[in-house]
């Protein structure tokens, strides 16, 4: 039986057990129903908890769906530093990330869901955290520390920069995920299927290193954005 028995049992006998428990079933609801369709007594029921107690915790609906964002990008971030890539040679590094991010991805659909419900509310709410950008910005460095030892050996084209790089990795292993259904329905073809993880894995990182061991082609000119040309002007 759950120690989780009322509002003050749960804070008085295990109130972090109490957090992560709310945290879990609050992330199933608010990937399955979206922030404006999540209900919060859904998840006080389902963590034998109250609203009253969960608003103790969290402070608001906002607040704890901010929290369950945050969770969800912490998780694979920390087991992404688990790596260890600097140990890897840059094309070994590049495609152990790129194949990570695929098994990550796969394996935890609520996160790519919960990302794409805040891409419809234009990032309203992971824009007020406080932790989510520092978050990702190591692993904008993680792949930044590639890139620049494999210039140096001279391994990797030098005209893709690690934010592009890491958007080319997350745009396949976000398709397989977000567009499982439509894809599936239209073309006859689960891109989850269990049988097809270990092809698909192996190709998003042929993918990948194919395309920054491509030395023999003519180097890009990425744009530069209006945000880039103001902060070089000021």
């Amino acid at each position: 039986m759950s120690a989780i028995v009322t509002a003050e049992g749960a804070q008085r006998r295990d109130p972090e057990r109490t957090k992560r428990e709310i945290l879990e079933v609050a992330t199933a609801e608010f990937a399955a129903s979206g922030f404006a369709g999540a209900r919060v007594d859904r998840i006080a029921e389902l963590t034998r908890t109250t609203k009253r107690m969960i608003y103790y915790y969290f402070e608001s609906k906002e607040g704890l769906y901010l929290q369950v964002l945050e969770k969800a990008y912490a998780l694979i971030r920390t087991v992404e530093r688990e790596l260890d890539v600097a140990g890897l040679s840059p094309v070994d590094g590049l495609r152990a990330l790129a194949e990570f991010t695929y098994d990550h991805h796969t394996s935890h659909p609520d996160f790519i869901r919960l990302v794409n419900i805040e891409n419809i509310h234009r990032a309203q709410h992971i824009s007020q955290s406080t932790i989510i950008h520092d978050l990702n910005s190591t692993a904008i460095d993680t792949l930044d520390g590639l890139l620049r030892r494999g210039i140096a050996a001279g391994e990797f084209r030098t005209d893709i920069d690690a934010l592009d790089l890491h958007a080319m990795i997350s745009a396949y292993c976000v398709f397989h995920v977000a567009n499982r259904y439509t894809f599936r329905t239209l073309f006859g073809r689960d891109l989850l299927e269990p049988e097809r993880h270990s092809y698909y894995r192996r190709l998003v990182g042929d993918m990948i290193v194919a395309t920054m061991t491509d030395l023999h082609r003519p180097d890009l000119v990425p744009p530069q954005s209006t945000r880039e040309q103001q902060t070089s002007t000021e």
